[in-house]
């Protein structure tokens, strides 16, 4: 399996920042790109989902986006809005290797 922690060729770009894009689920707006990262093997988005899911964030591991459209800046995901409002709670202060594996463990089946 690819690493889901990475962008897939067709969406890495070096010269765009993904902060601010709109992300598209498989049926509609989630909310936009707060924080990006371009780590290798580390790559993922945390995405403002406003009031939709009481204003928490989440964090999309990299392999979930399919698309890029940096012309209209949107980031297109494998995933439906209610799988993404069942991801687990995006935390900064407690982004560690156990969050990283409990995100991996949620995400894995819609990443690659």
């Amino acid at each position: 399996m690819s690493d889901m922690w990475a962008y897939r060729d067709s969406t890495w770009t070096q010269d765009q920042d993904l902060v601010g894009y709109d992300v598209e689920a498989t049926d509609g707006s989630i909310g936009k790109i707060d924080k990006a990262t371009y780590e290798a093997s580390d790559a993922y988005v945390v995405v403002d989902t406003g009031f939709w899911i009481f204003g928490k964030k989440r964090l999309i591991p990299a392999g979930a986006i399919t698309r890029v459209d940096h012309d209209d800046k949107v980031a297109h995901v494998s995933m439906t809005k209610d799988q993404i409002k069942s991801a687990p709670d995006y935390d900064s202060d407690t982004w560690d290797d156990t969050a990283r594996t409990q995100h991996g463990d949620y995400y894995g089946p819609y990443a690659r």
